[in-house]
């Protein structure tokens, strides 16, 4: 089972899926995307590190998702955070936009058809101004797309705001939102 939490930056989405991955009542892998480069984002990594139980298995994965998370036993709940740093990494080591897309929709079926739950977080970036320069375009861009991919495959997706939660329906039957 597959669900995406999409949402804006300290929104509540980790929270949540700390909370929901906690509630599976099974062994927990949590798939770190976020890289210490420089001091506060370290104290952010040990931030969030600090929230989860120590049972937890802790897999660093900046651009490899779908192998870290394959590496999760069957049946145990998996915690991707984030996708929203992982589209970065991924762009910073040189993949285009197809292989990122392409990555995504692989880790995406293959997530929804393992048993066990996989939460996947992401933030939602494209509500905001059209960025000025064509590096953060097109990262907006690769992100939206990437997190359509994970709508189309997840179980069930949230729009966390505030901390508040809510469910986001899929189209009506013969409808397409894909992105263009």
């Amino acid at each position: 089972m597959l669900t995406l939490l999409v949402g804006g930056a300290r929104s509540g989405k980790s929270a949540l899926a700390l909370q929901m991955a906690r509630a599976t009542g099974v062994a927990v892998v949590f798939v770190a995307t976020a890289e210490g480069r420089d001091e506060e984002m370290a104290a952010r990594i040990a931030a969030h590190r600090a929230e989860r139980p120590q049972s937890w298995s802790t897999v660093e994965a900046p651009v490899h998702v779908g192998p870290a998370r394959s590496r999760a036993p069957d049946g145990a709940t998996v915690v991707i955070d984030c996708l929203t740093l992982w589209v970065a990494n991924a762009m910073e080591a040189g993949l285009t936009d197809g292989a990122i897309i392409g990555s995504a929709g692989a880790f995406a079926a293959e997530a929804a058809g393992r048993a066990g739950s996989v939460i996947a977080i992401s933030n939602e970036v494209g509500a905001g101004i059209v960025p000025a320069d064509p590096v953060s375009r097109r990262y907006r861009d690769v992100l939206g797309r990437v997190n359509t991919v994970l709508a189309e495959h997840a179980d069930d997706a949230f729009l966390v705001v505030a901390g508040r939660v809510l469910a986001l329906l899929r189209p009506a039957a013969g409808a397409s939102l894909r992105a263009t």
